[in-house]
């Protein structure tokens, strides 16, 4: 994840709003910043996978694709 990446996500999760708070204090907001992350890198690397099908049947890629998403379901 870039700077960049991070910067924007931290905003839209509102981590923003509790930047003056003890880290000890903010447990719930940090844990959301690290599975949104987690979920976006996913994503990704599903993506990256889907790059290689090749769009006639359904092929590894698109089940290494299916099974990276899937991660996020089994936790």
């Amino acid at each position: 994840m870039t700077r960049e990446e991070y910067n924007k996500l931290f905003h839209k999760e509102q981590l923003n709003l509790v930047a003056f708070k003890r880290l000890m204090d903010c447990d719930e907001e940090v844990l959301r910043l690290v599975n949104k992350a987690i979920e976006k890198e996913r994503e990704e690397c599903a993506k990256i996978a889907d790059s290689y099908a090749d769009g006639l049947e359904r092929n590894y890629s698109e089940i290494i694709a299916d099974k990276i998403r899937a991660r996020g379901n089994n936790e």
